[in-house]
């Protein structure tokens, strides 16, 4: 439990040090007034402090809970002490910092400072965390207290690496630092730095699946445009939400689902340090009863098979989101029949912050990840950028307020990507006849099948239906005539054996659902998929097995 309360006549006679945003949900779309003058830490505290929030919970961890209020003083005390350790304005801080209210402290007291934090994918290997420390030229470094050993290494051959604060009690030697000592002995105030709206924020270093990771800089506007026009324009977040995300705080989608969105809104967020398994959801379901669940489909379908998941009168939810993937139609209608719950879901991506099409409550259209959320456009493009016909497939470009500036010292990726106003996604999309947007797949795994483009998704989400089927992967293989097929990796229910008739049952399954030159020419049973932390298939893996042996 954090420990520091405000004093009432600082929270309720203080004049406020900068403007914060004004947001009108009346207009359509939700119109946003960000101030030129500016800071995003400042306007994410100041507004739940100026709406009498000071006593409510924001944040409910594995060791605690941290009030509004608490949250304001903390994150004040954490930017005075990086501004003593001499560390200044758009200096670059990583955090490596598991889910819990030490990260929202950290990455807003940063931010009042208008010093950049950079958080980490806490599962990175030893090579991506010392080319991300290379390339962010980062000064500091935040580290939970377990995770320290495998970065203190790297970290001791950072060239500009000077100091290392460590959440928990950590060792004691020059240049390493306590999370607490940091905030010692500084006042419970500060006077916000004097930021502009359009002025870089944070980083978030996106996937390096196809490539080295690139810094994705983010500016101050961003977190509140995301919050307005869609957490609250669109999923409908309400100040008496209680929200839990699988997704961790690290991710661009666990960062607005369990940090910005609620403190924009002023609702409470779950967090949680342990992976999002299965028991480790249901057992947060049940004690804190969220009433908004944001998570992936593969986590979906494995709370569904596992058993775990709380019966109807043990849950609260009242709405669940979907990103990272396509939810396939038959998971989300029977996650629907067990749980009486909608899964709203959405595409966004780190270089748009958040989520910018989606289904919206009351008017889900399956199959599909519903249109562009209000204030963003998209459109659909072949390989010269001109529009493709209606229902053809083509590459997704998308535009709106929170798209971030640049990838940090990446101008030829920056220039592929950010064409401005529009951001290549670099996923495949059609438009449907009543004009949702349908995921054909990431632009590197549509397959050509005699000459005519298919789907992985399209194939895995037939498959799934099938009751046999818990999760599903499809990827291109060569036949003998060098010709590319569809092949499947299977994942089994429970009570289900892999066998040579199941195979030739799935295979006449998908012809009896799809155009029959769709079907997996050969099905391969697993015990699991390779994922990447976030919960995404990692085809190129399944992609290598399928590669004839040299």
């Amino acid at each position: 439990m954090c420990s520091i309360f405000p004093r009432s006549d600082w929270l309720e006679n203080r004049l406020p040090l900068m403007d914060i945003a004004g947001i009108d949900l009346s207009a359509t779309p939700p119109s946003v007034r960000i101030p030129e003058r500016f800071n995003a830490a400042h306007d994410l505290i100041e507004r739940n402090l100026r709406a009498g929030r000071a006593r409510k919970l924001a944040f409910i961890d594995d060791a605690g809970a941290c009030s509004y209020g608490e949250l304001a003083v903390r994150a004040a005390r954490f930017a005075a002490g990086l501004i003593r350790l001499g560390i200044e304005p758009r200096d670059r801080v990583l955090l490596c910092l598991k889910d819990g209210i030490d990260f929202p402290i950290s990455f807003l007291g940063s931010i009042l400072a208008g010093i950049i934090p950079v958080p980490l994918n806490t599962l990175l290997a030893a090579s991506d965390y010392a080319y991300i420390l290379a390339d962010s030229e980062a000064v500091a470094l935040v580290v939970t207290e377990q995770l320290w050993p495998q970065l203190a290494s790297i970290a001791s051959g950072a060239r500009s690496l000077r100091h290392v604060v460590i959440s928990g009690e950590g060792p004691r030697r020059r240049g390493i630092h306590a999370f607490s000592e940091l905030q010692a002995d500084s006042p419970q105030t500060l006077v916000p730095a004097d930021t502009q709206r359009d002025d870089s924020a944070f980083w978030l270093y996106s996937s390096g699946s196809t490539g080295a990771p690139k810094g994705t800089v983010h500016v101050h506007s961003s977190p509140i445009q995301a919050a307005a026009l869609y957490a609250q324009g669109t999923l409908g977040l309400r100040e008496s939400d209680v929200v839990l995300s699988a997704a961790k705080l690290f991710f661009a989608y666990g960062l607005g689902n369990a940090l910005t969105f609620p403190l924009a809104i002023g609702a409470t967020a779950v967090l949680m340090a342990e992976r999002p398994t299965p028991s480790s959801i249901a057992a947060r379901l049940r004690s804190h009863r969220p009433t908004v669940f944001s998570g992936v489909p593969t986590l979906f379908a494995s709370l569904l098979a596992s058993g775990a998941l709380p019966a109807r009168d043990e849950l609260s939810l009242r709405l669940c989101n979907s990103a990272g993937e396509a939810l396939p139609e038959e998971l989300a209608r029977r996650w629907r029949e067990r749980t009486g719950v909608e899964i709203l879901d959405g595409i966004g991506s780190t270089e748009m912050l958040h989520i910018f099409i989606s289904n919206r409550p009351g008017r889900i259209r399956h199959g599909t990840l519903g249109r562009p959320v209000a204030g963003y456009e998209a459109k659909i493009v072949d390989d010269s950028g001109a529009p493709v016909a209606d229902g053809e497939v083509g590459d997704l470009l998308v535009r709106g307020p929170t798209s971030a500036r640049y990838y940090w010292n990446q101008p030829q990726r920056t220039r592929a990507t950010f064409l401005m106003p529009w951001i290549r996604t670099g996923d495949r999309f059609r438009v449907d006849e009543e004009g949702h947007y349908v995921f054909a797949g990431r632009g590197d795994d549509m397959l050509k099948v005699g000459g005519i483009y298919v789907s992985p998704i399209e194939v895995e989400s037939a498959l799934v239906a099938h009751p046999a089927v818990h999760e599903a992967a499809v990827v291109g293989r060569e036949d003998p005539d060098r010709l590319i097929k569809p092949q499947a990796f299977v994942v089994l229910a429970p009570g289900y054996t892999a066998c040579a008739a199941l195979a030739a049952e799935l295979q006449s399954f998908i012809k009896s659902r799809l155009a029959p030159y769709k079907y997996p020419r050969w099905i391969e049973f697993l015990d699991d998929l390779p994922k990447t932390a976030t919960g995404k298939i990692q085809r190129y893996k399944l992609r290598e097995r399928c590669k004839p042996a040299p």
